[in-house]
């Protein structure tokens, strides 16, 4: 073990106390907006995507209250509303131009809280403010809800709240991160490298959303001190099953497919004098759900699985419940494996027979893929089309070298004493993929697109019709315990992932 291995070792578990504090605190803040009323300064949707704003802006005021950067101005919003803040060692004798530029990113936003479920199937759970007593919680609840959790006398190593582990404590972790990075920057910690971390906004509804942003309007004409070399996401990278704080380096690309039934509106006691786009449109559903459990037009991938395709979201337009409806809008989630399109996903749902069958009897039909129109807690409209593409980083690139170094550094000797079962940490690194999705797929773009300078030093990755720069991703959190009620994070995970971040640099800049 090296003498920087020891310290960043040191100082992770010095500050886990801190990363404990700013971790709960971002959780919470919703709680101060949601039941207040909107003419007092409420917001019942804050935190959710494009409501990140009162969370971003105490994370700035805490960034550099700690020390996360070495000038107030090295922090700020740009004008999409990502929080960024930039660490580096000046005095290095390393060129900017000829720096190792590193990206963290981990998004700000959360899904909705469902607060009285917490409260009422937890016993003693709030989304906001976590444990509120211990005496009340429901403990087989959680275990039959959770994907994993440890044995009740570690529970004291948890932190309960939405967002905790998607992904607010890889957001956590990037703050106390770059804070390590500054203090040991003597020890050599920053030497010819560029640490730019981001807080980005409207993952959750609009995935990549923030890094897009960056490749269409930050990275054009820009030099090679702003491009990145390599991306850690710090998206949770746990599985109940195989582990926690994985090294991912893939996962499936995702779209929308929005499908639009047009009838004909009457009464309900004369449906013959219709065309009900609801019994249509249930009809397209079914056959999609039949083709996909047959696995009809889906591709399968050995590292990153197969490709999926479900009913997500709907909304009906119907005069009133004794009518056939007007109008049926739903819209299929589609998980885009290797070889897979988005072209070809649409084209297979626009082939179903029912869609045909619908179109035959006199009902409109279609088959688009939607553009994201809202607006972030800035006021900017990217207006991407909702086609998020998928990416994989090849084990032997040197990042996912670097990574695998970087944990049997200063990961390895922190998990010891763990039990290495199921979705408790591992000594040695676990090289593997997400299931869901991730900020990831807002990096690719298009091979022919030559409007950012890539030198080969950056390294960056071809796959088929996109490039992007290396990605991986380290972050606390197991994915099953997402998007749940009575979602938590360990912070023993937390805590190996500050290590992790503030130690990465040195090792793939060296």
């Amino acid at each position: 073990m090296s003498t920087l291995d020891d310290k960043v070792l040191a100082l992770a578990a010095q500050y886990r106390p801190l990363a404990q504090e700013l971790l709960a605190e971002v959780v919470r803040i919703p709680a101060d907006y949601v039941d207040r009323p909107v003419d007092d300064g409420g917001d019942p949707s804050c935190g959710l995507s494009n409501h990140e704003k009162p969370r971003l802006e105490y994370l700035m005021k805490r960034i550099v209250e700690i020390g996360a950067v070495r000038h107030a101005d090295d922090v700020g919003f740009d004008d999409y509303g990502n929080l960024v803040w930039t660490v580096q060692d000046p005095d290095d004798g390393i060129a900017p131009a000829d720096k190792r530029v590193i990206y963290l990113d981990g998004h700000s936003d959360t899904v909705k809280a469902l607060r009285p479920a917490w409260r009422e199937k937890t016993g003693g759970l709030d989304s906001y403010d976590g444990l509120v007593d211990a005496s009340k919680i429901d403990r087989d609840f959680l275990r039959k809800e959770l994907g994993h959790l440890p044995p009740d006398d570690e529970w004291e190593h948890l932190l309960f709240g939405r967002g905790s582990a998607d992904q607010l404590g890889g957001v956590i972790a990037e703050v106390v991160a770059t804070k390590i990075l500054l203090e040991l920057q003597s020890e050599g910690s920053l030497r010819g490298s560029i640490v730019r971390a981001y807080a980005t906004v409207c993952e959750e509804d609009n995935d990549g959303g923030g890094p897009m942003y960056l490749m269409r309007k930050v990275l054009p004409g820009a030099g090679p001190e702003l491009i990145p070399d390599v991306v850690i996401l710090s998206e949770g990278t746990g599985d109940s099953a195989k582990g926690a704080l994985g090294i991912y380096r893939g996962q499936r690309g995702r779209m929308q497919i929005e499908v639009t039934v047009t009838g004909r509106s009457c009464h309900g006691s004369m449906p013959w004098e219709g065309l009900n786009p609801l019994e249509f449109g249930g009809a397209i559903i079914a056959e999609a759900a039949a083709k996909y459990d047959a696995r009809e037009g889906f591709l399968d991938d050995p590292f990153l699985g197969h490709g999926t395709r479900t009913a997500s979201v709907a909304t009906l337009d119907s005069p009133s419940d004794c009518a056939v409806p007007d109008r049926f809008v739903f819209r299929f989630d589609r998980r885009l494996t290797i070889g897979e399109s988005p072209e070809q996903a649409v084209a297979d749902v626009e082939a179903l027979s029912t869609v045909a069958k619908a179109r035959e009897a006199g009902l409109e039909v279609e088959v688009a893929v939607p553009v994201y129109d809202q607006a972030t807690w800035t006021g900017y409209e990217l207006g991407n089309p909702q086609v998020y593409m998928g990416w994989v980083t090849p084990e032997d690139h040197p990042a996912i070298v670097a990574a695998t170094t970087t944990y049997r550094g200063v990961v390895t000797p922190a998990v010891s004493e763990s039990s290495e079962e199921k979705g408790a940490l591992r000594r040695e690194p676990r090289v593997d993929r997400w299931i869901f999705s991730t900020d990831g797929v807002g990096f690719p773009i298009p091979v022919e697109d030559e409007s950012i300078a890539i030198s080969d030093q950056k390294n960056w990755v071809t796959s088929g019709t996109v490039k992007h720069p290396a990605m991986f991703g380290v972050g606390p959190g197991i994915e099953q315990n997402t998007h749940k009620i009575g979602e938590c994070v360990d912070l023993r995970e937390l805590q190996n992932a500050i290590a992790f971040m503030a130690r990465f640099p040195s090792v793939f800049a060296g």
